[in-house]
């Protein structure tokens, strides 16, 4: 960004609010485009082009959270904990952030369930060592040390996000009950079917099924907000 600036200078103005004064000069605080001023600094301008708005503190918030996730370095993670800020802070509904920064409710949502990632798996989302789709199906195996496993493998292996997906239904598909391959080959098919379920609505599916052929499908929520969004894929 900086040799960019150096070579183009700031294109995009970056937004400032007045504060307070010190010593009869006028302070501004940046509330968008950060970067760019810091960038700028490396690449030794004095001066800048900059929109000077009085807003609350409130707002200065929002847009700063907002530029924040729009960055296009951010990795999944990072975007998840903004929005996710974004959402608590402002009581926003999943759909109403993702009209804010420009995303479809559910993208907002996938991004939010990376949260729910294991402690040891988040660092290497974080670091790019596997990336948004292998963390997505990673979400469909609820034992840590088997997602760990599993992410290691993927990293190892560099396996595409397909092959994850196939690597996680023989993870969650177990040993056999019995030594009937039909028996293993029903268990597949269950686990196939809720990472399909899953990927579909946005969240945590399992499904019971029984030798009779009977069984139950539960699906999982975190919000009055999340089920919502579920409801809607279903209607």
């Amino acid at each position: 960004l900086a040799e960019s600036i150096k070579a183009q200078g700031v294109v995009q103005p970056i937004v400032a609010r007045p504060i307070s004064k010190k010593d009869g000069v006028q302070r501004y605080e940046i509330i968008a485009g950060e970067r760019r001023w810091r960038a700028a600094q490396m690449a030794g301008l004095a001066d800048i082009p900059a929109v000077v708005r009085d807003v609350p503190d409130e707002s200065a918030i929002a847009m700063s959270l907002i530029e924040n996730i729009q960055r296009e370095n951010l990795n999944p993670l990072e975007e998840a904990r903004a929005l996710d800020r974004l959402i608590r802070e402002f009581d926003l509904t999943h759909a109403e952030a993702a009209k804010a920064v420009g995303r479809s409710r559910a993208s907002v949502s996938n991004l939010l369930r990376l949260q729910d990632l294991s402690d040891k798996v988040k660092p290497l989302l974080e670091e790019r060592q596997l990336e948004m789709g292998h963390a997505r199906a990673l979400l469909a195996i609820s034992n840590p040390v088997q997602q760990l496993d599993a992410a290691r493998q993927i990293i190892k292996k560099s396996l595409s996000v397909r092959e994850t997906e196939k690597l996680i239904r023989r993870i969650l598909g177990g040993p056999a009950a019995t030594p009937a391959k039909k028996t293993h080959a029903q268990n597949a098919d269950i686990r196939r079917l809720e990472i399909e379920i899953s990927e579909k609505l946005g969240a945590k599916v399992s499904v019971d099924h029984t030798a009779k052929g009977a069984g139950q499908i539960v699906i999982k929520y975190n919000s009055l907000d999340e089920l919502d969004g579920i409801l809607k894929h279903i209607r």
